[in-house]
């Protein structure tokens, strides 16, 4: 072990939050919790993984392990039981998460509403699951704890009385948020009933957190509150500026709802905070981001977990506390980075087989980092369930019902077989997409080649194949592929007889969607002339890249990625003016894309304006570290600035990444070889550049 950096580790889960979103209330004193909070920590985005699914990437925070390793592959899964479908629990997770690996350690350990936490885990010290504040039944009922949702079982009574039921949010909870609730008719909008439901099952899982801060001795606590997602999913489309379509009454009415959920989570965060003590380290994240401007979709696709298309590739990361750096931005983080980090604070080795890395450049000082091939493999009570264990169905029932009325699953077929196929066929796309994700293509391609032979209506799958089949350079195949999918017309609406879509806010317990919502979805057509113009491109044939680029603009210029390949383009034709324009059509589009400020740094750096590329490439860099073309150019721009040393930092960055980097290992053999140098460098990295070349020069001929 190495040496101990906290002396206690809170961790606080916001699904969904973004700093698009907070930037302008902390800029206003609208969040002075979490202003504090930034002005004595660290703070940066946290990229993502694809897909982005909520129960897949909180288990990702927990264990530091993609999806494939931690098995949650979606909201449903099979039940060997009873042959149909039931949601995902924490006996789907196969791996050791932060709270196992401390109950291992004896470090006392509490987990409150975690994704896929039930049935609550018998670790040392007090696991509620994410059942725990569903209200099952009006408040004149009987209101019973589902089986499994407190361990330990003696605690059971305790934390029922805790909870709050929708019907407890009164008047006075609502106008703050919503002046003009009076105004709702409740028999055809349902915003309201949406917003107690929500409201009360955080204000229970707050109550179980602070129950425990304020009574139980702990070294550890991770609460997970998915308030803003919720509220997001249910009223984003309310939220300033109007979207089109959205009634101005309507509009007046839940304009201020996202906000309100924001402060109100900076007060729950201020409660925390105070409970925990200053010497508490506190690390804050969430899994992802939510579009919350000209980005919005104004539909939803009806498709299973349709409402991830909100979604953003950056959520939050915030870190205070001792041996923690103040008022500084760290770059490059991934949600699979907390997981290592917490391990490190406590002073534990990291498994080798975690993906994520420890955040070094939030300390104050480097962290001793020691290793052991895996935590899987250590012996001890880790407090976790039999993979065998039951879930009680009706609590499965409930969990599935809430995944219903936000949109994320379709009401499970009644046909138990049929339901079951269904929740493979996600399961086994979600798996697809994270070996894309991993870059792990020839584990990709087959399961997505059965996926589209067998659903050949559903051109989800196809499109996946096609952009797979490019990145393994088998372009045949992807051509044939695409020009399938510019032929392909649906024979029904849906492969389920579903409309295409939910117009956006019609998820979240049936909120009236706008009017006149239109597809906002990519169509096969306009996937298939981007892929086939990424292809001509790498076959050389610009003008035919180019044409059908335009092609694909001209039907959708919104198209994730588009304006970059017409960027890229563009920069083969030595057009740099054109290439100029198109990076930053594609930075008005998403401020926050790695590759258009990367695109952008390689304009500038043509035009000699060399401090602005260092600018555009380290702003790239930062927002996703694993970019080696990125660090490349980086060094190019620092290279030519006369910054050596941060230069060679770029270079050498950008080969461990991407070893075959030719020009990289170039720009290294002369910057080593410069007076002051390191001569036995600038040699090695000469030596590489030859062999590759020659290697290369192999094959081409």
């Amino acid at each position: 072990m190495s040496e101990r950096l906290a002396n206690k580790v809170l961790l606080v889960g916001w699904d969904a939050a973004d700093w698009k979103i907070i930037n302008p209330l902390l800029d206003q004193g609208l969040m002075p919790t979490l202003d504090s909070f930034v002005n004595h920590g660290v703070i940066g985005n946290l990229a993502t993984l694809r897909p982005i699914l909520s129960p897949m990437l909180w288990n990702s925070i927990a264990t530091g392990k993609r999806p494939d390793k931690h098995g949650i592959l979606g909201f449903m899964e099979p039940d060997p039981q009873t042959g149909g479908v039931r949601p995902v629990t924490s006996t789907s997770r196969k791996v050791k998460a932060l709270w196992n690996i401390l109950t291992q350690r004896g470090y006392k350990s509490h987990v409150i509403g975690w994704f896929a936490g039930h049935p609550a885990e018998p670790i040392n010290g007090i696991s509620v699951s994410d059942l725990y504040p569903y209200a099952t039944a009006p408040i004149d009922k009987e209101w019973p704890l589902p089986a499994g949702a407190v361990h330990p079982e003696s605690r059971r009574a305790n934390f029922a009385e805790l909870r709050m039921h929708p019907a407890e949010v009164t008047e006075a909870a609502i106008v703050p948020w919503i002046p003009r609730a009076a105004q709702i008719d409740q028999e055809k909008d349902k915003g309201l009933q949406m917003f107690s439901k929500i409201l009360a099952e955080n204000c229970s899982i707050h109550n179980a957190a602070t129950w425990i801060l304020q009574n139980e001795a702990w070294d550890f606590l991770a609460v997970y509150y998915n308030g803003i997602d919720h509220f997001c999913h249910g009223f984003m489309h309310f939220h300033p500026p109007r979207m089109d379509g959205v009634p101005e009454e309507r509009f007046e009415i839940y304009k201020d709802v996202v906000n309100g959920a924001y402060r109100f989570h900076d007060m729950m965060l201020e409660t925390l905070l105070n409970l925990a003590g200053p010497d508490t380290t506190v690390i804050l994240v969430s899994d992802h981001g939510f579009h919350s401007d000209h980005l919005r979709p104004r539909g939803i696709p009806a498709e299973p977990a349709g409402p991830a298309v909100q979604h953003r590739p950056f959520g939050i990361v915030g870190m205070k506390g001792p041996h923690i750096k103040q008022d500084e931005r760290i770059y490059g983080a991934t949600l699979l980075d907390i997981a290592p980090t917490i391990l490190t604070l406590f002073g534990l080795p990291i498994g080798e087989d975690l993906d994520g890395r420890v955040l070094i450049q939030a300390f104050e000082d480097p962290p001793q980092i020691t290793r052991i091939p895996s935590w899987e493999n250590e012996e001890g009570n880790c407090g976790m369930h039999p993979p065998d264990l039951r879930m009680d169905p009706a609590a499965a029932q409930a969990v599935l019902q809430q995944f219903v009325a936000l949109g994320y699953i379709q009401p499970p077929s009644e046909d138990q077989a049929k339901a079951s196929e269904a929740a493979v066929r996600e399961q086994q796309y979600n798996l697809a997409r994270v070996y894309l994700d991993s870059r792990r293509y020839a584990e990709a391609q087959p399961i997505l080649n059965e996926l589209t032979m067998k659903w050949p209506d559903q051109p989800r799958f196809a499109q996946h194949l096609a952009q797979c089949y490019l990145a393994m350079g088998r372009r045949d195949e992807a051509k044939t592929l695409l020009q399938k999918l510019i032929d392909y017309q649906p024979t029904s609406p849906t492969h389920d007889g579903r409309e295409t879509q939910r117009g956006a806010g019609e998820s979240a317990e049936a909120l009236v969607p706008p009017e006149g919502a239109v597809q906002q979805q990519p169509q096969p057509r306009s996937w298939a002339d981007l892929l086939m113009g990424v292809i001509y491109f790498e076959e050389g044939d610009l003008g035919a890249a180019l044409a059908c680029l335009l092609k694909a603009e001209h039907a959708d210029p919104r198209l994730p990625d588009l304006h970059l390949r017409i960027g890229d383009t563009y920069l083969r034709q030595r057009r740099i003016d054109d290439a100029d324009r198109a990076f930053q059509r594609a930075l008005e589009i998403d401020g926050d894309s790695p590759e258009a400020h990367m695109g952008l740094g390689v304009v500038r750096l043509r035009q000699r304006r060399n401090e602005e590329a260092a600018e555009q490439t380290l702003l790239a860099v930062g927002l996703q570290h694993f970019l080696p073309l990125g660090h490349f150019y980086l060094g190019v721009a620092l290279a030519r600035l006369g910054q050596c040393e941060r230069a060679a930092l770029a270079f050498e960055t950008s080969l461990s990444m991407l070893p075959g980097l030719l020009a990289a290992h170039r720009w290294l053999s002369a910057l080593y070889a410069r007076p002051g140098g390191d001569p036995e460098k600038s040699v090695r990295h000469r030596e590489i550049f030859l062999q590759l070349r020659q290697r290369r020069l192999k094959v081409q001929g």
